[in-house]
This record gives structure tokens, sequence and C-alpha cells, in this order.
């Protein structure tokens, strides 16, 4: 294809990983990287352009969105003004003649007491409200959260959380959502949906630890962190924690598995990569 799709969050551990299924299916892609030390990872992983800027910038974005016909976006992770910031980049590309807006979203944006889920939906609705093309992914917890704890869990023998050993998650690999992404802004067929993207199973943590545990050859117990001991600085997770303790996170498989073609990658496949 000739048109140039822009995928924001070129350079990061999960959003980075939607170029690398552009580029293979013949894209050109235009990378969007926070500081010029990123360029060279976004273009190591196949773009063919890169534009340094800050999403909350408006003229950033405007030079980021100039020729571009299809737009991957997702939100940083503790995004300061995050819906404000997504409504407006929703309008500057509609503004640069964006055609198409592929949106990395989250499960259950209507969870409006988590501000993780919430700060989402009004970005769909400023989607919504306009003549976009668009597709929103929802995909659930990430396989890849366990990449950041992997030492400590082999050093400790144990897997901790701030919530209870026995709600269970829905889980999913960030490179199935990458492929996902890649095929919304290329193909026709996810046009005008809205995908919750989860693997395979509802584990709780004793299930997982019981896991590890199988892949490493060695005992690793679950244990459930008190969330008031991790300070002021996880105040804005604690409504997370506490859904988190009391309901968990689940969805199903079906669409993922349908969308793909084939049975989602697992988590026990994630773990003994991690292992190897």
């Amino acid at each position: 294809m000739s048109e140039t799709i822009l995928s924001v969050g070129a350079s990061g551990k999960f959003a980075g990983l939607v170029i690398p299924e552009l580029a293979r299916r013949g894209a050109k892609v235009r990378g969007f990287v926070h500081v010029p030390d990123d360029v060279g990872r976004a273009q190591a992983r196949g773009a063919a352009e890169v534009v340094v800027g800050d999403l909350a910038d408006p003229a950033d974005v405007a030079a980021a969105l100039a020729g571009v016909d299809r737009v991957f976006y997702v939100a940083p992770v503790g995004l300061p003004n995050e819906a404000e910031v997504g409504k407006a980049f929703v309008a500057a590309s509609i503004k640069a003649g964006v055609r198409r807006f592929v949106f990395s979203s989250v499960i259950h944006p209507v969870l409006s007491g988590l501000p993780n889920h919430a700060l989402k939906a009004p970005v769909e609705e400023a989607v919504l409200d306009s003549h976009l093309e668009y597709t929103f992914l929802h995909p659930t917890v990430l396989f890849q959260n366990y990449a950041g704890a992997w030492k400590g869990i082999i050093d400790s023998g144990v897997i901790a959380e701030p919530w209870s050993n026995d709600t269970r998650f829905s889980r999913v690999d960030f490179r199935d959502v990458a492929e996902v992404a890649a095929i919304a802004l290329m193909e026709d067929r996810l046009l005008y949906g809205t995908f919750e993207l989860c693997a395979e199973g509802w584990l709780d943590r004793h299930e997982v630890a019981a896991m590890i545990g199988e892949v490493l050859g060695r005992k690793v117990a679950p244990k459930r962190i008190d969330s008031d001991s991790l300070g002021e600085a996880a105040r804005g997770l604690r409504p997370m924690f506490d859904h988190y303790e009391r309901i968990g996170l689940r969805g199903s498989a079906l669409t993922l598995r349908a969308i793909l073609g084939r049975s989602p990658r697992t988590l026990r496949a994630y773990f003994e990569e991690l292992a190897a």
C-alpha cells in the first residue's frame, strides 16, 4: 500500500510491537516517539520515518499527522490529561485528513470508577462522533507485564501483586494485539468494530504461580501485597487494586481466536520464553 500509517508509541515495549506487524505486510510506517534517543529503536522495528514529539503539543501532533492516511493510536501509561490529549489527537487527525483510526483502548472502558479504563471512553466517543473509519481494540491485562517482575520472581520464589490471590483474570500477549492492529489498519474486515482481545483462560494467582513453578522446575508461591504499603505513588491505582481485589477482570477469547484464525498465544508459552 502507498499510504503512510502513523504508529504512536513506536519505541514502546508494547505499542512498538505494531510496527513489525505492519512492516512485514508491506506498509509504509511513520513512527511517533517522545525523545530523540528512541528514533533508532523505532527504525530497527521497521519504521521508514520517525517523528519526535509530544502528544500534548498540537504542533508536534500536526507534524506527525501530515500526509498520513491511517493512524494507530494508544495512550502511554500514566499520560497526564489522557482523555483530553486523546480527544485533541482525534480532532487533529480529522483536520489532517486521516481516513482510518485504530485505537488501542482497554477491556471494559465502561468501568467508570477505574481511571485507567474510564479515560479511554471519551476518546472512543470522539471517534464515534466523527466520519473516521475506526476500529477499537479492547485488550485485557498483558502477558508482557510479567517481564519486569520476572527476575524478582526467580530470585524470591514468590509472585506478588496488590490484590487477592483468588481473583481471576483474562490476559493476552500484546504480540497478538499488534497483529490485530495491523489487520485493522491494512484490511477492511475489522472496520467499525469493537473487539475484546483475550487469550484463553481465567487464571488466579495460585494457578499462575503453579504454572511458573512448572516452567522453572521449582516451587513458586503466590502472595498478596497490601496496597497501603506501596505508598503515595500508588494512590491513583487504588481504585483499580480494589476492583481487582473484589472482581478481577475477565473476557472471552472467542473474538481474538476468530480474528487471528488460530488460537491466541498462551501464558505458559510466554513464561517458557522468559525462562529461556
